[in-house]
C-alpha cells in the first residue's frame, strides 16, 4: 500500500472491510470524503454510530427495527397467517416492491452452511418455533436464496416444519422475465420446468 498519512491509511483499511470495496475504492471514498467540508464527515459519522445505537432486532421476526416491532409486525393489516422466512433482513425489500404479498416476515440471519461452520444452532429457527405454538400460522414460504446454502436450509426447514402440519411452500425459481432461454444456465432451466404451471 502507498505510504498515506496514519489516519488515511486506517480509514482506506476501514472501508476495504467492508463488502464489494477493494483498495481502490476504499481510497476513492477516503479521498472524497478528505476532500469534502468536515460537515459532510461528521454527519456521516453520526449516521454510522446512530445505526449501531437505535437499531435492534423485531422479538418476533428478527427483522432490523428502532422499537421492540418491526413495520410488518406492528402493522395489524397484515395477514399473520402467512410467513415468509427470508435469509437475511435486506431480502424482504424485494418482496414488499412485488406490492403481492400481505403476510408477515421471519429472519433467519443466515443459511446452513457447514463448510462455514453455520449449522442450524447459528439461525434464528427457535423463535420461528415459538411463533407456531399460537396455531395462528396455516402457511410458510421458505423464500431462502437459489444458493446450496439457501436450498440446504429451505430443506431442512421443510423436515421440521411439515410434520407440524402447515403448509410449506418454496418459492419458485426458473427464467428471469424478458431472458432469452439460450442463456440460461442448466440448473436455473431445470427449476423453470420443475416449477411450470398450467394456463
Amino acid at each position: 500500500m502507498p505510504d498515506f498519512a496514519e489516519p488515511l491509511a486506517r480509514l482506506i483499511q476501514e472501508f476495504k472491510r467492508l463488502p464489494g470495496i477493494g483498495q481502490k475504492s476504499a481510497q476513492r471514498i477516503a479521498f472524497h470524503i478528505l476532500r469534502g467540508p468536515r460537515a459532510d464527515a461528521e454527519r456521516l459519522a453520526a449516521a454510522l454510530l446512530e445505526v449501531k445505537t437505535r437499531l435492534g432486532l423485531c422479538r418476533l421476526c428478527n427483522n432490523i427495527s428502532e422499537s421492540e416491532l418491526c413495520p410488518f409486525c406492528a402493522d395489524v393489516h397484515r395477514d399473520r397467517s402467512v410467513i415468509c422466512v427470508v435469509e437475511e433482513p435486506h431480502n424482504i425489500l424485494p418482496i414488499e416492491t412485488t406490492r403481492q404479498y400481505q403476510g408477515v416476515y421471519h429472519v433467519l440471519h443466515g443459511s446452513i452452511a457447514p463448510l462455514r461452520g453455520v449449522g442450524p444452532d447459528q439461525l434464528r429457527i427457535k423463535n420461528l418455533l415459538e411463533r407456531l405454538e399460537s396455531g395462528e400460522v396455516r402457511e410458510i414460504i421458505l423464500a431462502t436464496n437459489p444458493t446450496v446454502e439457501g436450498e440446504a436450509t429451505a430443506a431442512y426447514l421443510a423436515r421440521l416444519l411439515k410434520p407440524l402440519g402447515l403448509k410449506v411452500t418454496r418459492i419458485a425459481m426458473g427464467i428471469p422475465v424478458g431472458s432469452d432461454l439460450e442463456f440460461a444456465d442448466e440448473v436455473t432451466l431445470a427449476k423453470s420446468l420443475e416449477n411450470r404451471r398450467e394456463m
